[in-house]
C-alpha cells in the first residue's frame, strides 16, 4: 500500500492498482508501463514535478500529462497563475513529494501540490498514472484525480 493508494481509499475513489515488474534499467517509466500493462500509450500520464516560483523563492506544483506529449512550462505556469516555470531538479521532485523518480504519484505527495492536468485527460474514461512506486500504475476517473488533487484543468501538453 502506498500514500497514493490510501489517499485514494481514504476519500472512497475507486480505482484500480496494477503492478507490474519494473526493469531497473528502464528510465522510460510510462512507455514500459504502458507495455506491461497492454494500455495505450496516450492514456498513460506522467507526473512532473514543476518550479513556479521566483528565482528566490522555490514554489513547486504538480503537472499531469500523457506520457507521449510534451509538457508547455509557460501554459502550465499560466495555468496556477503564473507567468514562467521551470522544471524541478530530480533531488527536488523526490524531496518535496516523498516519491522517486519514475514514481511520483499526482495523489499522497508529502503536501498537496498546486496541480495542472492536461485536458487531453477529459477524453477519456479512466487514466493511468503512478501508483507511488516503481513498477505501479493506478487507473482512475479524470473527475476523481481532479477531485483528489484540486487541480485546473488546462491545454499544457503539446
Amino acid at each position: 500500500m502506498t500514500p497514493a493508494i490510501e489517499a485514494a481509499a481514504a476519500a472512497g475513489i475507486k480505482i484500480g492498482v496494477h503492478p507490474y515488474e519494473h526493469d531497473p534499467d528502464n528510465q522510460k517509466y510510462g512507455l514500459e508501463a504502458a507495455e506491461a500493462l497492454g494500455v495505450p500509450l496516450a492514456r498513460v500520464f506522467k507526473t512532473l514535478v514543476i518550479d513556479i516560483g521566483s528565482t528566490m523563492d522555490s514554489r513547486y506544483a504538480l503537472a499531469i500529462l500523457p506520457v507521449p506529449r510534451i509538457l508547455r512550462l509557460k501554459a502550465a505556469a499560466a495555468a496556477l497563475g503564473q507567468k514562467k516555470g521551470m522544471m524541478a531538479a530530480p533531488h527536488k521532485a523526490e524531496s518535496v513529494t516523498g516519491y522517486v523518480r519514475g514514481g511520483i504519484s499526482p495523489l499522497g505527495t508529502r503536501t498537496q501540490l498546486p496541480t495542472v492536468i492536461d485536458s487531453s485527460a477529459c477524453d477519456l474514461d479512466l487514466i493511468y498514472c503512478s501508483g507511488g512506486k516503481r513498477g505501479l500504475d493506478i487507473s482512475i476517473r479524470w473527475e476523481d484525480l481532479v477531485l483528489l488533487t484540486t487541480a485546473t484543468l488546462a491545454s499544457i501538453a503539446r
